[in-house]
């Protein structure tokens, strides 16, 4: 019996020290892990600082022009909506979080807008127009400040500054900040692939970094990193703001959501962006060659707005159109993959939702297919309708609705911003659960618009299938992309409006131009003319394509009332002209 409890006691003393041996073990393995994680993370700090200091700079030669010279500005653009500015020696407090200006004799600032720089802002840092988080001012100094303050570290790389609007979502990261950026860049010869990226809206890198990386040969510095490097940086040449020509869509933070009043930007564009991207990915973009090369493509998503049905709808897919059917994921595959996928789909089927940004990467002739939840109107959100619909993308649109509650799942216990309702008083939870549909509203905590969004959905083939063929005005499918002509249009020369008041609720405006100026060098097959008209103080406008290079409006115009005039050229459908100078005409 003795022997069998030392046996016991033997075996006891064995686990026990096996068990201090694994703790031990997890311990320093956890301990390794937050040391490689700070070793990771001030070997990127340092990597920052060797690159900040590659491009040599003569240290004293630059604090001498920051004394001497001080802070120089120069503006474009009339209003704070639509203003770049690049300044030399533009500089940041990383205490203070300001940026500062600094005065001398021979400072520049142009243009001088006084306190207007201040009404309500000198510029917006997003291309998200006129948003108050996105504002941004700068203090001012006398450059004899400069001898009171921390030793000032200098940026040599021209900078792009600017705010990310919401860098943790891919349709705001492609519309708001990837488009834009790319864009402006290539409006200042200076701004290129050397260029510093500088986010300064607070966000961390988010799961889309890589995608800002693919812009510059250089790292972003975001505005945390700012202060690794000094209490007072100034960036020696530096462009702050953002173009809003390649944006075509508001989100409803002053009316509710819809397609931008005024959109520049065309598919020809989008599609050199998405080009150059794809080249950055290391995608090769081409066109199928074989009819058996064809499929279409459905996106998968797998936390929330779910296709009940999906493998159901897969099989109807590849039977009706006698095609393979493929699914990319955004949780499980590379970006790079889902574009190499994407660029030769013929179809691209998915439930509303950012992933659909997507659709930029889509070959000519392929068909989009979003699909909505139940009681979400289509009209009311359509941002992937718009960027389809755009000239020069040529892609074919349908969208589907979820008209049967009973195949959705609703979620009215998660939290709110998943769509969860159970915060809210009964009554209001009973009215939202009885609603058909969700009334158009303004962004962006709307809680009938959230709980109807993150429905699951089951789709109903039967009824997809026949959206299908009413939408689609032929066949789905890469079109070999016809040469066309390149150039674009000029500006209509010598616009004028003349308006006259018939009666006291009546009146008409005259709106006429001469044609672009190299026009008359050009074999062009259509030229048409595009006139919007909106009222002064009012966000929408009124459209109209014309033949002629003059016209009388009479609908919808109203006496002693002022109204803004743009007049642009359209050749052949898809090349744009600019707009010429907006006309105010009072009737």
């Amino acid at each position: 019996m003795q022997a069998l409890g030392c046996r016991m006691n033997l075996a006891a003393v064995l686990n026990g020290l096996l068990v201090s041996v694994v703790a031990a073990l997890l311990w320093k393995y956890v301990k390794l892990s937050e040391h490689a994680a700070l070793l990771e993370e001030e070997l990127l700090l340092t990597r920052q600082s060797q690159e900040l200091s590659q491009v040599r700079i003569d240290y004293h030669a630059a604090l001498q022009a920051l004394q001497q010279h001080g802070t120089r500005m120069v503006c474009t653009g009339k209003m704070h909506t639509d203003r770049v500015c690049r300044f030399d020696y533009l500089c940041y407090s990383t205490e203070a979080e300001e940026f500062v200006f600094f005065h001398s004799n021979a400072s520049v600032m142009l243009p001088n807008l006084g306190p207007r720089r201040f009404q309500p802002a000198l510029l917006d840092l997003s291309s998200v127009e006129d948003h108050n988080t996105q504002y941004f001012n700068f203090l001012e100094l006398p450059a004899a400040a400069l001898k009171f303050m921390p030793k000032p570290v200098f940026v040599p790389d021209v900078a792009l500054i600017l705010n990310r609007f919401n860098p943790d979502n891919l349709m705001h990261v492609f519309h708001d900040d990837l488009l834009p950026i790319f864009y402006t860049m290539g409006q200042y010869s200076d701004l290129d692939e050397e260029a510093r990226l500088v986010f300064m809206e607070g966000w961390s890198e988010g799961p889309h970094f890589q995608l800002y990386r693919l812009l510059s040969s250089k790292q972003p510095l975001l505005k945390e990193q700012l202060r690794n490097f000094g209490k007072l940086l100034c960036f020696t040449k530096s462009y702050v703001g953002l173009s809003k020509m390649t944006t075509w869509y508001q989100y409803g933070f002053v009316q509710p959501q819809g397609p931008k009043a005024n959109i520049l930007v065309s598919g020809n564009e989008i599609r050199q962006f998405s080009s150059f991207l794809a080249e950055k990915l290391n995608v090769t973009v081409g066109e199928q060659t074989e009819k058996t090369d064809e499929y279409i493509v459905v996106f998968s998503r797998s936390l929330n707005r779910l296709i009940l049905n999906e493998a159901e709808l897969i099989l109807a897919l590849a039977q009706e159109f006698q095609m393979k059917v493929v699914t990319v994921s955004l949780e499980e595959q590379s970006f790079a993959d889902i574009v190499r996928v994407l660029s030769r789909a013929s179809m691209l089927v998915s439930m509303h939702g950012a992933q659909l940004v997507t659709s930029l990467f889509l070959p000519r002739g392929a068909a989009v297919v979003e699909l909505y939840p139940y009681a979400i109107n289509p009209e009311h959100y359509a941002p992937y309708r718009t960027l389809t619909s755009l000239p020069g993308m040529d892609l074919q649109y349908v969208a589907w609705r979820n008209t049967k509650e009973e195949n959705s799942v609703t979620f009215p216990e998660r939290a709110w911003d998943q769509g969860g309702i159970a915060h809210l008083e009964k009554e209001e939870q009973e009215r939202i659960m009885k609603s058909k549909e969700v009334p158009r509203h303004l962004c962006c905590r709307n809680p009938e618009w959230l709980f109807r969004i993150y429905q699951d959905t089951k789709v109903d083939i039967a009824s997809l299938l026949d959206a299908l063929h009413q939408g689609l005005a032929s066949r789905p499918g890469p079109k070999r992309a016809r040469p066309a002509s390149t150039v674009h249009p000029g500006r209509v020369r010598e616009p004028k409006c003349q308006t006259s008041v018939q009666a006291t609720n009546e009146a008409k405006l005259t709106v006429s131009w001469q044609i672009p100026w190299n026009l008359k060098y050009l074999k062009v097959r259509e030229v048409k003319y595009e006139v919007w008209i909106q009222e002064q103080g009012e966000n929408t406008y009124m459209p109209y394509i014309l033949p002629h290079q003059n016209y009388t409006f009479s609908e919808n115009i109203k006496p002693f009332t002022t109204y803004l005039v743009w007049v642009r050229c359209i050749f052949n459908k898809t090349l744009l002209g600019p707009f010429a100078d907006v006309l105010m005409c009072r009737t």
